[in-house]
């Protein structure tokens, strides 16, 4: 027995578990060179680290153990190519849901952090960066709508839009005008998604907040153009509505967070 080493001793020199080992030699999937009669401990040849590097090889690809025991008994590169082929596909699945899973995360921690910064009795001028985001396709309204039944109306359209509603959404004013005369109702939904074709300008913003549910933005557009005329500022372009914090990190909507900002400029 001193060619050979036992399942502990192998486990150390390859790096694998001997309770893997022991799990490997039930299905059949790699086995000791020998077992002993009287005790059936198992013992492995040094050689078998080349069979071993294998087993491993294709199963930290994640390939199924039924197909690497098939191929251990018998393979050629072609089948292999064409396992490694697919197993590639597959995998390429897998890391765009994982970036995607990972943009969404990305969006809303940005957002929930700023919302537990904000002073939300403040009214300012911010500069921001460039931001891209999805913009929903122009909202119809009926009597008596808020900002809800639009809303709920689109989203029985987002699969044939690609759009994705596990990112933020806010409303779309076209202007300032629109936005005073009616905040409740913006003229179309944005979507916080790094994947949008629509893309807000770098550049210094009026910001205001508002608390309250979709659409429950009260006095607020008085108080940014109030606050533009007293700082002899202008604004311009469309009115963007983002919440920091909404449903998924609140379940008040009394608690739900606006953020409103639009472009702004100096007075001549």
């Amino acid at each position: 027995m001193e060619d050979y080493l036992s399942i502990q001793e192998f486990a150390n020199l390859s790096g694998v578990d001997a309770s893997t080992l022991r799990y490997w030699d039930s299905i059949g999937i790699f086995s000791p060179m020998l077992r002993n009669p009287e005790n059936n401990y198992r013992y492995y040849s040094i050689s078998q680290i080349l069979a071993l590097n294998f087993v491993t090889t294709l199963s930290d690809l994640e390939i199924p153990l039924k197909t690497i025991a098939e191929l251990r008994r018998d393979r050629d590169p072609d089948q292999l190519l064409e396992l490694l082929e697919k197993q590639e596909k597959k995998m390429d699945m897998e890391m765009r849901a994982l970036r995607l899973r990972y943009s969404i995360i990305h969006a809303r921690r940005e957002l929930i952090n700023c919302g537990v910064k904000a002073d939300e009795t403040l009214m300012s001028v911010q500069a921001r960066d460039e931001e891209t985001m999805y913009l929903w396709p122009p909202n119809e309204y009926r009597e008596g709508d808020t900002f809800l039944r639009p809303l709920a109306e689109k989203v029985t359209e987002t699969r044939e839009r690609h759009i994705n509603l596990s990112f933020p959404v806010g409303g779309y004013h076209d202007s300032m005008d629109s936005f005073k005369k009616e905040p409740g109702r913006p003229n179309r939904f944005i979507s916080i998604d790094p994947l949008g074709t629509h893309r807000r300008k770098a550049g210094k913003y009026l910001t205001g907040y508002a608390r309250g549910g979709y659409g429950e933005l009260g006095d607020l557009p008085d108080r940014m153009l109030a606050y533009a005329k007293d700082n002899a500022i202008s604004v311009s372009g469309p009115v963007y509505t983002i919440y920091l914090r909404e449903e998924i990190s609140t379940a008040d909507p009394k608690e739900y967070l606006a953020q409103c900002s639009v472009a702004v400029g100096r007075k001549a």
